[in-house]
């Protein structure tokens, strides 16, 4: 075979493993996107005129005159009951984005609950979005591990948060954690798995209203 003749097969070798070293780098940035969703996420609310701003802390407020409405969440919880948020106003809502294949919503999952017992009885309601878990099955072993005792809506495909207006406080991670206000209206959000103290300083505020 002549050198002429060798020359396009090892191009054409060359042109593979440049092809295949691109692939794996493209599954690994993939990898890492996921990886990254199911942690902190980022810090950003969507486009808009905010009116929120995001402490050190990664807990974003606005104040009270701006905060937008939460919109429509109901339907099914992960125990088959019927779950409207609307029924709750009056009260102060913690709502938490969750998923049982998410190891950061597994490290969070007892300091709610820990904090749920003590604020329920302050006009406090938690409620989870579970979502991404293809049946309830996972969903209910995750709640029974960690003893979670308040309701949570079953969103398999994710389409309550596709509900949020651009530009609110909407959940784009999860774990994400949402303070509703005693009107329905969101008044902080956050972005990464919670600790007790966390949790409590995000929610202290909004309970402190009148």
């Amino acid at each position: 075979m002549s050198a002429a003749s060798r020359a396009p097969q090892r191009s054409n070798r060359t042109t593979a493993r440049v092809r295949r070293r691109a692939a794996l780098a493209a599954g690994g940035v993939a990898g890492a996107l996921l990886v990254t969703a199911c942690g902190s996420g980022g810090t950003s609310g969507g486009g808009g005129d905010t009116n929120y701003i995001t402490g050190a802390d990664g807990i974003a407020a606005v104040d009270r005159g701006d905060r937008a409405a939460v919109p429509d969440l109901s339907g099914k919880t992960v125990d088959g009951d019927q779950l409207d948020i609307d029924d709750y106003k009056g009260k102060v809502v913690v709502l938490n984005v969750w998923g049982s294949w998410c190891p950061p919503c597994r490290a969070e999952a007892k300091n709610f609950e820990t904090v749920y017992q003590d604020v329920k009885d302050q006009g406090v309601q938690f409620v989870g979005i579970n979502t991404r878990d293809t049946s309830t099955g996972p969903a209910k072993a995750f709640e029974e591990e960690f003893g979670v005792s308040y309701p949570s809506l079953y969103d398999p495909t994710g389409k309550l948060m596709l509900r949020f207006a651009k530009g609110t406080l909407n959940p784009q991670a999860i774990p994400s954690t949402l303070v509703i206000d005693r009107d329905g209206k969101i008044a902080a959000r956050t972005l990464q798995a919670l600790s007790e103290e966390k949790l409590r300083k995000m929610l202290k505020p909004v309970l402190a209203e009148k």
